[in-house]
């Protein structure tokens, strides 16, 4: 088990492309109220899964509960390692800094993972002198979202990013 923290959706299938691991898994709530969790998996190559691709596989064999013995011989292990740095290096990769004009950019992470991430990429930015400002709202991370549900798709939910 390789374990990248406390990270996005999209971190996940970076991480696994990149690592160029089996698959991944993400426990997240998604745009669902806090007291829903669930995970989203992962395969090879930063491929979903889901019902029709492999999610049912899964299910059948929880069900049938058939499994070998654990041999702890062969029994992995867990490391917690960061990606952070390599994950804004592809982010960035996507834009040619030195081409940047000025821009005042309006983010709000809604109190979810993404606000470390756009700390850093804050960060990396201004090293590289570019010319952004970063107008951050909700940006820390908060379980319990005081800010409402960070539901984008939700009309409420981008009054505060309209008002920035």
């Amino acid at each position: 088990v390789l374990d990248i923290g406390m990270s996005g959706t999209e971190e996940i299938y970076f991480a696994t492309f990149h690592l160029g691991v089996d698959g991944g898994i993400e426990v997240t709530a998604s745009h669902n109220p806090m007291d829903y969790n669930g995970m989203k998996l992962v395969r090879e190559g930063a491929r979903p899964i889901s019902g029709d691709t492999g999610l049912r596989d899964v299910q059948r064999l929880a069900e049938a509960g058939d499994f070998p013995p654990v041999n702890d011989a062969a029994r992995g292990s867990y490391r917690q390692i960061t990606l952070r740095d390599a994950y804004i290096d592809h982010l960035l990769g996507y834009i040619s800094v030195k081409n940047l004009t000025p821009l005042k950019l309006v983010v709000n992470s809604g109190n979810g993972a993404a606000g470390p991430v756009i700390d850093a990429i804050e960060a990396r930015l201004k090293g590289l002198g570019a010319p952004v400002e970063f107008i951050k709202i909700h940006n820390t991370p908060d379980g319990t979202f005081p800010n409402g549900i960070p539901n984008p798709l939700l009309p409420e939910c981008r009054d505060d990013t309209r008002k920035a």
